[in-house]
């Protein structure tokens, strides 16, 4: 259980907060809202990944384009918010070179946003521009040692993927983004990357 101390202050000084066993300093607001917020917040990120690694490997599986549409266009939406989060996180713990890797990969995440409504072979140029955001947003996070060795290295070699993949899309290759071996190969290692990243938050005070 967190443990929650109250000390009395004059106006304008500030209330010191102990919230799982950490020490914050806040404007005078309710303790418990401010912890509330705090978790709930936490929960929409690990909701956010779970829908994208979910419905994200679901639609590469589904043969119809107006329901693929649709579990691209939530696994997106919830991976933006969630990067979004994350990015918001990191820079206030200080990890800057992390945080910036998430905006870049929210960045891609809504640039390949745009060609889930069209078909699957018209969304191809905006899907290479969004692995190639992709793969620098997952350098970002996975170079630096902020996350466990088993979370990084799954991101780097799906950065590598990725990366491969949009080059050759660049070059004048028409791949889709169900295509075998590339991109498909690197879904598994984004996949174990968002269970990582997961699994970081969920154990964090």
């Amino acid at each position: 259980m967190p443990q929650l101390y109250v000390a009395a202050c004059p106006p304008g000084l500030t209330l010191v907060i102990v919230c799982s066993q950490k020490t914050y300093d806040s404007p005078r607001h309710s303790i418990y809202d401010w912890c509330q917020m705090k978790n709930s917040l936490k929960l929409v990120i690990v909701v956010g990944l779970a829908l994208g690694a979910i419905l994200g490997m679901a639609g590469t599986f589904v043969a119809a384009r107006n329901l693929q549409s649709i579990l691209w266009l939530i696994d997106g939406v919830g991976i933006i918010v969630a990067t979004a989060l994350l990015a918001v996180r990191h820079l206030r713990a200080g990890n800057d070179s992390v945080a910036a890797g998430f905006i870049v990969y929210a960045i891609g995440e809504s640039v390949m946003l745009i060609g889930t409504a069209t078909t699957i072979e018209a969304s191809i140029p905006s899907y290479a521009a969004g692995i190639a955001l992709w793969s620098a947003g997952l350098l970002l996070t996975g170079i630096p040692r902020q996350f466990a060795l088993w979370v990084r290295i799954p991101a780097i070699i799906a950065a590598i993927l990725f990366a491969v993949t949009s080059l050759r899309i660049f070059a004048g290759e028409q791949i889709l983004p169900t295509a075998a071996p590339l991109p498909s190969a690197g879904y598994p290692f984004l996949v174990l990357t968002f269970a990582g990243w997961i699994w970081t938050v969920l154990k964090a005070d």
